[in-house]
C-alpha cells in the first residue's frame, strides 16, 4: 500500500514531514517498508535561463551557453539540439548527482571549454521516461525556483498491511490512526447524498446472498469520458497506478482513498435491464455449448478465466451472460472507453472467503480482490457510491438516477463489556479512564456506560470497519499501540536465589552432542519435512488415517512421517541424480507413531549411500561394519550404556534387509537402535539406487546417564606401566554374536582388562560345521605393579573360564 504525503494531508491536519509520519506509523503498528522522497534527490536542481548560446569552437554538436542561474552567470557546455538563447530550463550545479545518468558532476573541460554545471532533461532527473533535448519550462518561472516544486514531487510512503486491518488499505484509515496517535487532527468530511433525477433503468437481483449480501448501484447518463485532470493523474501515478480514463480513475482513487472498491459498466454494452449476482454455473447444453461446459469470462486483464461453481458471478441478459467476477475483476464486454456516455456504477460487498478463494483458484490479485478478501467496510456501500457519483459528475458531467439497493449489509460488530482497569492488568500501563476512552473514541469505537447490574463499567461497540476486534484483550492492544509501546513499563525478573543451571535440558544437550559427533564422523546434516506421502509412510509402518494432514502444504506431503529414513533416502537419491552418489546424511527430529502427545518420538537417523570409487586395493572393509562403528560412537557420545547393549538379529522391521540388519536393545522390550541395509524393495519404491545403509536411534529410549555432582572433569587415567596383550582363539556356535564373546571376556577382570578386540573370524577346515573360530586380542593394563608370569596365567585362565560359560572353547 502506497500513498503520498499530500494525499494523507487531505485527511489529516498536520505539519509533520514524511520521516515523522513514517515513525508514527511504525509506533502505531504499521510496518513501513520504505519512504521514497524525490524532493531530496531533486534538491540541487533549480530553474535557470539561457542568456546566450554560441557554437562550440571545437565541436559541431555542442554549444557554449551563458546561463543565468541561482549561483549567478555560469558558462555551461550543452549538447542538446534545443539549447538556445531565452530558453528557461533546469540547471544542475557542480557536485550535484544526476540520477538518470548515475554520475556526480565535476568541473572539467569539454573539448577545451570548462563546463560549470549542466542543463538537464526530464529523463535525466527521472521525471519522464524519455526526453528530446533539455527541459523547456514556461518563461515566466523565476530563476532559482526549485525543480521539485514545479513537478509536484513529494514523498511516497510504502507499507505492509496486516490481514486483520483492511481499513489501512485506504488513506482515510491511516489518517484516523495517526490522528489518534497525536500526529495531527483528523478532517471529517460528510458525504453528501446526490439526489437522483430519475428512477434507475437497471435493477439488481441477488441469487447468491451468501456470496454477495448487498449490491447497490445507479445509472449516470450523459457523461463525458477521456483523460483525467492532471491532479488525478499525478496522484495515481505517484503510487504506481496507470491513469486509464476519468471513470476508471475515479474508482481507483476511491479504492485507495477510502478502501472502497467500485466498478463501472458501460450501460450501452449491458444486455437487458437487470443485473444478476449468482454463483458460477455449468451449461446444460445448447446449440453452441455442450452440456457440462463451465462458464468463461474474458476479464479486463485480457485473460480468459474458467468460472467455478464456488465463485461469485455478476451477469446480465437475465443472468445468463457473465460480465464480471464479483469482488475480483470486471469483463471486457462491458468495459468503459472514451466513447462511453452512459454508465452503471456498482458498489457492493462480497464475502471475503469466497473472494479470496476465487483469487487463489484463478491466480488473480487485483486491487479489488486484495481488499474484498480482507474485508471491506460493509457500511461504506452506499456512501462509497455517493462519493463516486459526486466525483464523476464533477469530472465527467452527466445526470444520476436514483440509487438501487438489493440485499442487506452484514450486521455491525456486536458490543461487549469492558473494564478500563483491564488495560493496566494486561499491559502494565497506568492510564486514566478519560485517556482510554479518548483513544477508543478517536479510533471509531463507541463507548457507553454499562447497563445496571453489569460487572464491567463500559460497553464498547467496535466500528463497522474493525471486525477484527472481538474482546477486551483486543481493546487493550489498541490502547497500548496508540499510547505508545515505548511507554510499556519495564520490570526486572524476580531474583531466583540461585544461579541458572543452563538453558538446555538433558535431551537437548544429547541432541547437540549427537549432532557434533555425527558431523565429526563426516556426516552432513539434512533438514527435511516432518511430512511424507501417505503411501511412502505405509512402507515404514505408518500411513494411519489419523496422521493424514487435512490441509497439506503439497500433495506429496500429506502424512506425518513414521520414520526419518524415507526423507533421507530421497535426499540421497537426489544427490545421486546430480552426480554425488557417495553421501552420508543425518537428521535429528521427530517421528509420529500416532495422534496422541505420547506417540511422538525424537530420533537420530543416519544414512550412508556407500559408492566409493574403485581402487586397486579392492573393496576394503564392508561398509556395514563402518556404519555400526559410527552408530556405537554416537551412542557412546550421548552417554548410552554401550557395554550393556544386546545385539539382536532377525527382529528388525520389514523395511530393513533381513540378512544385513540388526537391533541394539536393553532387554527384549527396550529397543535403542536399529541399523543395517535398507530393503531393496523399499529403495525401488522410492526410486533410489542401492545399496543404502542406515541407522535410527530412538533418543527417548536411551537411558539418561547419572548426573555428576560437579561439572569439573575427573583426574586423567594415565597408567605409568606398559600394557601387554594376549591373543585367544575360541570356537563358538556360528549363530553366536562375536560381541557376546567380547563382553564375556571383558568381564573376566574389569580392573586389568582394558580392551578386547576381534581381529579374525575363521570358518573352514579344522573347525566343525556350524561353528566358527573368533580370535580376540586382550589388552591387559597393569595398575600397581608389573604382572608376574603366574598372575598373567591366572588372568588367562579367568578369560577362558568366562568364555566357556558362554559355550565357547579354546581352540587347540
Amino acid at each position: 500500500m502506497k500513498f503520498t504525503l499530500s494525499w494523507l494531508k487531505d485527511h489529516l491536519e498536520t505539519d509533520a514531514d514524511a520521516a515523522r509520519i513514517a515513525e508514527a506509523m511504525t509506533m502505531a503498528g504499521l510496518e513501513v517498508e520504505h519512504v521514497v522522497d524525490p524532493t531530496v534527490a531533486l534538491a540541487p536542481f533549480t530553474v535557470a535561463r539561457i542568456v546566450e548560446a554560441v557554437q562550440h569552437p571545437n565541436a559541431d554538436r555542442l554549444r557554449v551557453c551563458q546561463v543565468e542561474t541561482v549561483d549567478g552567470m555560469k558558462e555551461i557546455v550543452c549538447g542538446a539540439p534545443n539549447a538556445r538563447a531565452g530558453l528557461t530550463t533546469i540547471y544542475a550545479p557542480i557536485g550535484a548527482y544526476v540520477p538518470g545518468l548515475g554520475v556526480t558532476l565535476v568541473e572539467k573541460p569539454v573539448r577545451g571549454v570548462v563546463s560549470n554545471g549542466m542543463l538537464c532533461s526530464a529523463s535525466e532527473l527521472q521525471l519522464a521516461d524519455e526526453s528530446d533535448g533539455i527541459q523547456e519550462l514556461p518563461p515566466e518561472i523565476p530563476v532559482g525556483t526549485p525543480v521539485a516544486r514545479l513537478f509536484g514531487a513529494e514523498p511516497v510512503i510504502d507499507f505492509e498491511v496486516t490481514p486483520n486491518r483492511p481499513d489501512w488499505l485506504g488513506v482515510a484509515g491511516i489518517a484516523r490512526d495517526l490522528a489518534a496517535a497525536g500526529v495531527g487532527t483528523l478532517k471529517h468530511f460528510d458525504i453528501a447524498v446526490v439526489r437522483g433525477a430519475f428512477p434507475s433503468p437497471v435493477s439488481v437481483r441477488l441469487e447468491a446472498p451468501e456470496m454477495c449480501p448487498v449490491f447497490a448501484g445507479r445509472v449516470i447518463r450523459g457523461v463525458t469520458n477521456g483523460l483525467s485532470p492532471a491532479w488525478l493523474q499525478t496522484r495515481l501515478q505517484a503510487i504506481g497506478l496507470r491513469s486509464i480514463n476519468r471513470l476508471v480513475d475515479v474508482t481507483n482513487l476511491i479504492a485507495y482513498d477510502r478502501a472502497r472498491p467500485l466498478h463501472v459498466y458501460d450501460l450501452a454494452k449491458l444486455v437487458g435491464t437487470e443485473i444478476v449476482v449468482r454463483a458460477g454455473q455449468v451449461s446444460t447444453g445448447s446449440a453452441h455449448i455442450a452440456a457440462g461446459t463451465p462458464e468463461h469470462l474474458i476479464a479486463l486483464d485480457g485473460k480468459t478465466y474458467e468460472i467455478g461453481a464456488d465463485q461469485c458471478v455478476v451477469a446480465d441478459a437475465m443472468g445468463e451472460r457473465p460480465i464480471g467476477l464479483g469482488g475480483v475483476m470486471g469483463g471486457v464486454s462491458t468495459g468503459c472507453s472514451d466513447e462511453t456516455t452512459d454508465v452503471f456504477l456498482e458498489s457492493a460487498w462480497f464475502d471475503p472467503i469466497v473472494t479470496a478463494q476465487t483469487g487463489r483458484s484463478l491466480t488473480i490479485s487485483s486491487d479489488a480482490q486484495y481488499r474484498f478478501a480482507r474485508g471491506v467496510d460493509p457500511a461504506s456501500v452506499v456512501p462509497g457510491l455517493e462519493l463516486a457519483t459526486r466525483l464523476i459528475l464533477d469530472l465527467c458531467g452527466g445526470e444520476p438516477s436514483e440509487v438501487v439497493v438489493a440485499g442487506q449489509a452484514p450486521a455491525d460488530p456486536a458490543p461487549f463489556a469492558f473494564d478500563p482497569a483491564y488495560v493496566q492488568r494486561l499491559s502494565g500501563m497506568t492510564l486514566d479512564d478519560d485517556r482510554i476512552g479518548t483513544i477508543l473514541g478517536q479510533l471509531g469505537f463507541r463507548v457507553t456506560a454499562a447497563a445496571p447490574g453489569q460487572a464491567e463499567p463500559w460497553t464498547v461497540t467496535p466500528p463497522s470497519w474493525r471486525r477484527d476486534v472481538e474482546g477486551r484483550a483486543d481493546l487493550v492492544e489498541e490502547v497500548t499501540r496508540i499510547h505508545g509501546f515505548q511507554h510499556l513499563p519495564s520490570t526486572p525478573l524476580p531474583d531466583q536465589g540461585s544461579p541458572s543451571k543452563g538453558v538446555l535440558n538433558p535431551r537437548q544437550t544429547r541432541v547437540r552432542i549427537a549432532r557434533r559427533a555425527l558431523a565429526a564422523l563426516g556426516y552432513s546434516e539434512a533438514v527435511t519435512w516432518s511430512f511424507t506421502r501417505r503411501d511412502i509412510a505405509g512402507l515404514f509402518g505408518g500411513g494411519d488415517a489419523r496422521l493424514v494432514v487435512d490441509n497439506p502444504i503439497a500433495s506429496d506431503l500429506d502424512c506425518m512421517r513414521p520414520s526419518i529414513l524415507p526423507n533421507l533416502i530421497q535426499a540421497a537419491a537426489r544427490n545421486a541424480a546430480r552426480g554425488h552418489a557417495d553421501v552420508a546424511l543425518f537428521e535429528i527430529g521427530p517421528i509420529y507413531l500416532g495422534d496422541q502427545p505420547g506417540d511422538q518420538r525424537t530420533v537420530i537417523a543416519g544414512l550412508v549411500s556407500a559408492r566409493a570409487a574403485r581402487h586397486w586395493t579392492g573393496a576394503g572393509e564392508d561398509p556395514l561394519f563402518g556404519l555400526k562403528g559410527d552408530l556405537m560412537a554416537v551412542l557412546e557420545a550421548i552417554g548410552a550404556p554401550v557395554a550393556s547393549l544386546q545385539l539382536a538379529q532377525g527382529s528388525n522391521r520389514d523395511w530393513w534387509h533381513p540378512g544385513r540388519s540388526a537391533r541394539l536393545q536393553l532387554g527384549p522390550k527396550t529397543v535403542i537402535a536399529e541399523f543395517g541395509a535398507v530393503h531393496p524393495r523399499v529403495l525401488k519404491a522410492l526410486d533410489a539406487d542401492g545399496p543404502m545403509l542406515a541407522f535410527e536411534i530412538v533418543l527417548d529410549a536411551v537411558p539418561e546417564p547419572k548426573s555428576k555432582g560437579t561439572k569439573a572433569r575427573g583426574n586423567a587415567d594415565l597408567p605409568n606401566l606398559m600394557p601387554l596383550t594376549r591373543d585367544f582363539a575360541f570356537v563358538v556356535a556360528d549363530d553366536r554374536a562375536a560381541g557376546d564373546l567380547v563382553r564375556a571376556v571383558q568381564g573376566a577382570d574389569k580392573a586389568l582388562i582394558a580392551e578386547v578386540r576381534v581381529f579374525d573370524v575363521y570358518r573352514g577346515p579344522g573347525v566343525d560345521e556350524g561353528f566358527k573360530s573368533v580370535a580376540l586380542e586382550v589388552v591387559i593394563q597393569p595398575r600397581e605393579a608389573t604382572l608376574t608370569e603366574a598372575e598373567i596365567e591366572a588372568l588367562s585362565a579367568r578369560v577362558v573360564a568366562a568364555a566357556e560359560k558362554l559355550g565357547a572353547r579354546l581352540r587347540s
